[in-house]
């Protein structure tokens, strides 16, 4: 039996994770979370292919792939979570193909800046996980899994 297949995407300025703000995102580099899904998606049967881009256009062909290759999606867009209706629109084409896409945050956005608050991919996400670092990206493999 083929594992199944889930992109995990991160956005903007995740590669500084470590050393950005490590009171909000922790200490624990993009690397180390990257290490931590892979052994996640072994123990639970998928397949993950693990990438992070600061740009937005290169985000949406990734998400273009996942459609085409029927794959989920785990998603931490960053900041695009909240203006990138391109981002959205993308998202939408995953759901609307009967794939699953799960918006993740490593902090609660809902706990802080007001401009945090609303995500344009939320509404068309399967789900959203937030609040709780790098579990965030494992709780949202375990959900795709079940």
């Amino acid at each position: 039996m083929t594992a199944s297949l889930v992109f995990v995407l991160n956005g903007p300025n995740l590669n500084r994770l470590g050393s950005r703000e490590p009171e909000i995102y922790g200490s624990e580099t993009l690397e180390n979370v990257a290490d931590l899904v892979s052994r996640e998606a072994d123990s639970l049967g998928l397949a993950v292919d693990f990438r992070q881009t600061n740009d937005e256009g290169e985000l949406i062909g990734w998400i273009h792939e996942a459609v085409d290759r029927g794959a989920d999606v785990v998603l931490n867009p960053a900041a695009f979570t909240h203006y990138s209706y391109a981002v959205r629109d993308a998202c939408a084409m995953v759901t609307t193909s009967g794939a699953k896409l799960i918006e993740i945050h490593l902090s609660n956005p809902a706990t802080r800046e007001e401009f945090r608050h609303t995500s344009v991919v939320a509404g068309v996400a399967t789900g959203t996980i937030a609040g709780f670092g790098s579990g965030s990206y494992l709780l949202a493999l375990r959900a795709l899994a079940r």
